[in-house]
């Protein structure tokens, strides 16, 4: 409820329509939230296990606890563990080491998939970065009035 107000949502003022505000605070989040996701999520969707993948990419070096994880994407620990442990079969995530009790686990560098991830991440910042340039070299038309 209080990031809801944070965004501008839900009010106490008599004569608004709660229903149309909590809409337009949606709106405004789900806009936001689509400024920050990365090409991948863009590109290929916002699956769970992407998303796990995703920020395990975005943090390549480091190696987190599975709460860690759940908690830096605000996904819940149902789905969460429910696609984990497929990523850890297939090889895309391994455990990296234990403390205490904890496992810590990171994206496996060296899986085939991973470094196809990785390339098409980077050739795709490429084409974009590559649009936005001709978008800079068009001519800007000036109009001067006399």
């Amino acid at each position: 409820m209080r990031s809801l107000l944070l965004y501008g949502g839900i009010d106490d003022h008599p004569g608004r329509a709660p229903l149309r505000t909590l809409y337009l605070s949606l709106v405004r989040f789900i806009l936001i939230k689509m400024e920050w996701d990365s090409l991948l999520i863009r590109a290929l969707g916002n699956s769970p296990k992407l998303r796990i993948l995703d920020y395990l990419l975005d943090y390549k070096l480091n190696d987190f606890t599975k709460k860690e994880i759940v908690e830096a994407l605000g996904m819940s620990k149902l789905t969460f563990y429910k696609y984990f442990k497929d990523l850890e079969e297939i090889g895309l995530v391994a455990a990296s080491r234990k403390i205490g009790r904890a496992t810590l686990y990171k994206i496996n560098l060296e899986s085939p998939l991973i470094k196809m991830l990785i390339e098409y991440e980077r050739q795709l910042s490429l084409q974009i970065a590559e649009q936005e340039s001709a978008k800079m070299q068009k001519p800007f038309p000036l109009s001067i009035n006399k």
